[in-house]
């Protein structure tokens, strides 16, 4: 079989610090037969514009501000290749992160191949943990065939891509857009395939306040996600049964807390009660997900306040989607 040929589509939005490493590693890639690279940018307000457009071999376009899920379909509109590999602005693929992929394309079955994280900023505590939740839930993954896939490591055929219109630009923000795609590929009787070798490093956040406002974004949008795939609900492989347990845990907190106003005496040992189990419940996972004891125990108080912030997202967004319909 002849190497398919390839373009890559990067979405940026104010990416000053990354795109010019992102760019250089795609270059790079020891895969030759990358036919394009196409920077779609989302209406940055820094330098990104003049970083990509100092790469003369790299296409640019640019949008207003319009999420990271139209900022793609502008740049699948206009790749020419069979094959569209995405990864993230602030992602540097690994030299060999094309080649990982492309030969599974060779089974028809499979419209995406999807691949995994690395790090990119170990010396953060906070991107550590991150990391390693990620690194366990895609252990968790089917070993070849999981349900879902992340929009910052796959491939795709540009075919079944336009076919199902690409990703649904009611997502205004990175929250859910990946997990909606993945879905309606699997509705068409296609396959996902999991690449683990074929990795990204990634920069994950380093701000408490900003990872806690992403999870309210992530929150707020699943909702929707769960409106539109309501079978999903049970889990997707990444997403597993503890994130299920989250939103009980914390509805408890918040009632025995109100309750508590109430009649502290009658209800505060219970408000403590929902509180301490829902911590060590987060402290387990945490564990869990770390193996390191010191980055457990920070990491814990990020999963407790994390569950607060995606339970009071998830609530929000089912308010406001179903008030909309």
């Amino acid at each position: 079989m002849n190497e398919p040929q390839v373009s890559v589509i990067i979405p940026a939005y104010n990416c000053e610090k990354t795109i010019a490493q992102c760019l250089k590693a795609v270059k790079e890639q020891t895969f030759k037969n990358i036919k394009e690279i196409i920077v779609s940018d989302d209406g940055s307000k820094d330098s990104t514009a003049s970083i990509v457009k100092s790469f003369p071999d790299v296409s640019y376009v640019c949008q207003p501000n319009a999420g990271p899920a139209t900022a793609r379909n502008r740049g699948a509109k206009i790749a020419t290749s069979e094959i569209l590999f995405f990864t993230d602005s602030d992602c540097v693929p690994n030299s060999n992160w094309v080649e990982k992929s492309i030969k599974h394309f060779e089974n028809k079955d499979i419209a995406v191949v999807m691949g995994s994280y690395d790090i990119a900023n170990s010396s953060s505590i906070l991107s550590r943990c991150i990391h390693k939740e990620i690194v366990y839930r895609h252990n968790n993954l089917l070993p070849e065939y999981p349900k879902v896939f992340g929009s910052y490591n796959f491939g795709i055929r540009k075919k079944i891509f336009d076919e199902l219109s690409g990703f649904n630009e009611e997502y205004r923000y990175a929250s859910g857009e990946d997990n909606d795609l993945s879905y309606r590929i699997l509705k068409i009787n296609k396959k996902i395939f999991f690449e683990r070798e074929s990795k990204v490093k990634h920069y994950h956040t380093e701000s408490i306040s900003r990872y806690l406002r992403e999870q309210y974004r992530h929150g707020f949008w699943r909702a929707k996600l769960y409106l539109m795939h309501p079978k999903m609900m049970q889990g997707d492989n990444y997403t597993f049964w503890k994130d299920m347990a989250d939103v009980p845990l914390v509805s408890f907190v918040l009632i025995s807390f109100m309750l508590s106003l109430l009649s502290i005496r009658t209800y505060g040992i219970l408000f403590l009660f929902f509180v301490l189990f829902t911590y060590f419940f987060n402290l387990f996972f945490a564990n869990r997900f770390t193996r390191n004891i010191f980055e457990a125990i920070f990491y814990s108080f990020i999963l407790f306040f994390r569950s607060f912030s995606r339970t009071i997202g998830i609530s929000s967004g089912i308010i406001s989607f179903l008030l909309k319909k």
